[in-house]
């Protein structure tokens, strides 16, 4: 496998977090104690990334405080390089998880208003500047559902990557908790993700963003397959579409990639995961394990099969962050789940 990534280096940009998750398996109301975890998409693909030794900057912009610092600090621990943030505004956005299990579902309670990233104006990035370096930008949903003000700072890199011929890659990402300004997202996200070579998506955001439809008795591969045919129409860039896919077999997960890759298709088998720790991050994984598998010129299949992979080992992960490396993933596409000890 070819690993030389030296030359390689990806730019997210996003809003970074702390999420509040409340201990023990309680419930919000029954809540007690709060543990915290650094997060947000972009910065969870960083981290794998830099782990997986990629070199990354991660772009956003933070308050001058102690809980920023924080925040930064951890993402420091991986590697991630952060001197391209911008500081300003009063605070950080934090997001708020109720851990759901086999009966009932997770629940999410965003305090992301009035943020340092979401008050973002216009000009306060260069972006030039920051893609000195850079060989490829990823973005996603995320940023411009936050606010009118992000997603203008958004359109503002996307536009600066295209015109300097970085390859852009986008994740739908959308939030239905999000996109409280008065905007649907079809009248924002088409504009912005029109630019990508690489995209990872799902058949809900899509319809949402696009109002493509595909038949929901067909199978995941024709959906998928007649999903990239009509997406091509509206994003004319792109050359890479990737899905997870999850359903559930009693109390496990069943879990599966699909890839279009320069008109191939691909898929991996489909995991079955009989427990899971810790599901937030996991897409987030699944990107840095696309793109890592790109970086490295991977075979299409590798790089689905490097994408699952790393979307599975991070659901048996507490927190944002996918902790992991090289040799666990490698092992895991070539023996699957294992109860065995190191040692």
């Amino acid at each position: 496998m070819n690993t030389n990534t030296s030359q390689t280096r990806i730019a997210t940009f996003g809003e970074l977090l702390l999420r509040m998750n409340v201990a023990d398996g309680n419930r919000f109301t029954q809540a007690n104690e709060i543990k915290i975890h650094v997060g947000g998409a972009e910065a969870n693909v960083c981290v794998l990334l830099s782990q997986l030794g990629i070199q990354t900057d991660y772009i956003t912009r933070l308050p001058q405080n102690d809980l920023a610092q924080l925040a930064v600090n951890e993402l420091q621990k991986y590697k991630v390089n952060t001197s391209k943030c911008v500081y300003g505004g009063e605070r950080l956005g934090l997001y708020f998880v109720e851990a759901g299990n086999q009966i009932r579902q997770s629940q999410v309670i965003y305090d992301r208003s009035n943020s340092s990233f979401a008050t973002i104006e216009k000009d306060q990035i260069n972006w030039d500047v920051a893609f000195a370096d850079v060989t490829h930008f990823h973005w996603s949903g995320i940023s411009p559902g936050v606010s009118h003000e992000a997603g203008l700072v958004c359109k503002e890199a996307i536009l600066t990557a295209h015109k300097k011929g970085i390859p852009i890659s986008s994740d739908f990402n959308f939030r239905s908790k999000l996109w409280q300004y008065g905007k649907h997202p079809s009248e924002i996200m088409p504009d912005l993700l029109q630019y990508s070579t690489i995209t990872v998506a799902d058949l809900d955001a899509i319809e949402i963003y696009f109002g493509i439809k595909t038949d929901p008795t067909a199978s995941d591969e024709n959906r998928f397959q007649q999903t990239f045919e009509l997406l091509k129409v509206k994003m004319p860039f792109l050359k890479t579409l990737a899905m997870s896919f999850r359903k559930s077999d009693g109390p496990a997960h069943l879990y599966k990639g699909l890839l279009i890759h320069e008109g191939n298709f691909y898929q991996t088998q489909e995991h079955k995961i009989h427990v899971v720790t810790d599901q937030i991050g996991s897409g987030d994984a699944f990107n840095a394990g696309l793109l890592y598998g790109l970086s490295n010129k991977l075979s299409g299949q590798e790089c689905i099969e490097w994408a699952t992979a790393c979307g599975v080992i991070k659901q048996s992960i507490h927190g944002d962050f996918a902790i992991t490396n090289r040799d666990e993933i490698s092992h895991f596409i070539k023996n699957g789940s294992s109860n065995r000890i190191n040692r």
